[in-house]
């Protein structure tokens, strides 16, 4: 596109109230940051938490529904089209012949309500959305962009054609007047990309314009991505706008990417032999310390723990313990720990070690 070409679209947003910097309300649309993990396979049974739906990449999440045979390995790969460096790969690893109909698979990214207020969406000012993405596949194959506003549960979608080679699909979706979306930070925006899906949300119409949520008609049209154990699917550069064009897609800092990353998970790593906290004997029973958030988080998190820690007092390492979270907020979290075995004062000072590379996993996502 000739830059004449792509200043007469950001124009065209901007008369729409769009346009300028910070245009992009998709976090990590060019899949650079991956903090749980770069690869995890043996994925697609039905994914009922957030430690199930989320995997590699930051803040995209894969939603699985019924019972499919369909198995995948997602990555963030280094395949990407010019100008980008990192992507999203879906590798299909079992297919699925016989597809239920209750059966669905979901590439998605939830956004929070308070920041998709400048759509205006529900109001006599509504204004349009558009979407971006390169894509590309092993094969020719269909998929649906949806966007589904979780507040008042009504939906419209598109299809989009991948090819072999990296091309950018640019979507137009129109203004809704109809239903606001709650100034909050909870969901209200879901960009959702069906992948698989079965009769019961293909046997309808796609929604063309905005209207209430029918899953008979969320993913018509869509191919099967567990079609065929040879299948890929690769994506990147995503961006949602105020407007009727596409744009090109705003890139941004590393460390800014990764600043709103932290906002929804943070995974805090102690390599093995670093000291991790200190803490102290609360009872002769129960110890306690206190950790720190690198960043606030959306809501009070939940803190998980992987890897090994001990206490170390009296100059010695002792027996290994296993932390819990008691009180999580949005800024720190106090850790409680057993000391039953420790033979411990209260109100005695230790330190805590890690024997292996360990981590916090705060998750506060959507």
């Amino acid at each position: 596109m000739s830059k004449a070409a792509e200043l007469a679209k950001l124009i065209g947003n901007i008369n729409a109230g769009g346009g300028g910097v910070n245009r992009n309300v998709i976090i990590n649309g060019a899949m650079n940051v991956a903090q749980r993990s770069t690869s995890e396979t043996g994925l697609g049974a039905n994914t009922s938490t957030k430690t199930t739906r989320y995997k590699t990449c930051d803040r995209w999440a894969i939603d699985v529904e019924g019972t499919t045979l369909g198995r995948y390995t997602m990555t963030q790969d280094s395949s990407a089209p010019s100008g980008f460096a990192n992507s999203l790969k879906l590798d299909c690893t079992t297919d699925d012949g016989s597809i239920a109909s209750g059966e669905a698979m979901v590439l998605n990214q939830i956004i929070e309500g308070q920041n998709v207020q400048a759509f205006a969406k529900g109001t006599s000012d509504a204004k349009p959305f558009a979407v971006s993405f390169y894509v590309k596949g092993n094969a020719s194959a269909t998929y649906v962009c949806e966007l589904f506003d979780g507040d008042n549960s009504r939906h419209v979608a598109k299809t989009f054609s991948v090819t072999t080679d990296w091309t950018r699909v640019e979507l137009s979706f129109p203004a809704d007047t109809t239903g606001t979306f709650g100034d909050d930070t909870e969901a209200s925006l879901y960009l959702q990309i069906w992948l698989h899906a079965g009769n019961s949300f293909n046997s309808g119409t796609l929604p063309a314009t905005w209207a209430s949520k029918s899953n008979a008609n969320r993913a018509v049209g869509a191919s099967s991505f567990f079609s065929s154990t040879s299948n890929t699917f690769f994506i990147t550069g995503v961006q949602l706008e105020i407007g009727q064009n596409p744009t090109e897609f705003e890139h941004e800092p590393f460390e800014t990417t990764r600043q709103k990353c932290l906002r929804y998970f943070e995974k805090k790593l102690h390599r093995s032999g670093q000291y991790v906290a200190v803490g102290f004997a609360y009872t002769t029973t129960s110890g306690r310390y206190s950790l720190d958030y690198e960043s606030i988080k959306r809501a009070n998190a939940d803190v998980t723990f992987s890897g090994n820690i001990s206490i170390y007092k009296n100059g010695n390492d002792n027996a290994a313990i296993s932390p819990s979270s008691d009180q999580p907020g949005d800024i720190t979290s106090r850790i409680n720990i057993d000391l039953s075995s420790e033979s411990m004062t209260a109100g005695t000072a230790f330190g805590v070690h890690a024997d292996t590379d360990f981590s916090y996993l705060i998750d506060a996502e959507l």
